[in-house]
């Protein structure tokens, strides 16, 4: 199966659903304003009893570097994905796994994905004013011409309708979902994770890890 990050996780019921619905990561928002936003102390309890049986990806929107670490340290964090205004440079900052949020608005936001030297490049929905959790999708066509060249990781208004189609058109090396598989933000609806599971669970594993 793609690999398959459920991300806004906030709670530990949640976290074992995703991965008991074949999640190999679960994703902590700690963006000021998310409605989904979660606790660096929450999400060390949460991975505490999740321990090693998923990736656990902190997903940071323009926060300082220190900020940053500590949350790498005390929760532990596997993975980082910078979903915010980063330039390469502060990318180069960390010594470990990284995901670079890029929101698909034309060619010239597509071609910004090249100058990040990172693990992968999420490919997210733009909305003015806005870092993600929309719920929207974008124009898939426009990743045609650069899907051989940066690892991608789909995500933006993913749902149990379009995956299947996203995965054929753009060929990513994961899937990242949010509210696709929620009853309201930061709540999961443990039949639709269950549902989406069933949806994917026949395609091909591409070797990405989230770690």
């Amino acid at each position: 199966m793609i690999p398959l990050k459920i991300c806004g996780i906030t709670n530990i019921n949640d976290a074992l659903a995703a991965i008991n619905n074949g999640a190999n990561a679960i994703g902590f928002i700690f963006a000021k304003n998310s409605p989904r936003k979660i606790s660096i102390d929450k999400a060390k309890e949460i991975a505490k009893i999740v321990g090693n049986k998923t990736s656990k990806v902190g997903v940071f929107v323009n926060d300082k570097k220190d900020f940053i670490q500590r949350a790498i340290k005390i929760i532990p964090l596997d993975m980082i994905q910078l979903h915010g205004d980063e330039e390469p440079s502060f990318c180069d900052l960390f010594n470990i796994p990284i995901i670079k949020a890029i929101q698909i608005k034309n060619n010239e936001s597509i071609n910004k994905a090249d100058k990040y030297n990172v693990n992968a490049i999420l490919c997210d929905s733009y909305k003015k004013n806005f870092y993600g959790g929309t719920g929207m999708s974008f124009d898939w066509n426009k990743l045609l011409n650069k899907k051989n060249k940066k690892r991608i990781i789909l995500s933006g208004g993913i749902n149990i309708k379009n995956v299947l189609n996203g995965i054929n058109k753009v060929n990513p090396i994961a899937i990242d979902i949010n509210s696709g598989v929620e009853t309201s933000p930061g709540k999961k609806s443990h039949l639709k994770l269950k549902n989406f599971y069933n949806k994917i669970n026949q395609t091909k594993n591409t070797g990405f890890s989230f770690e």
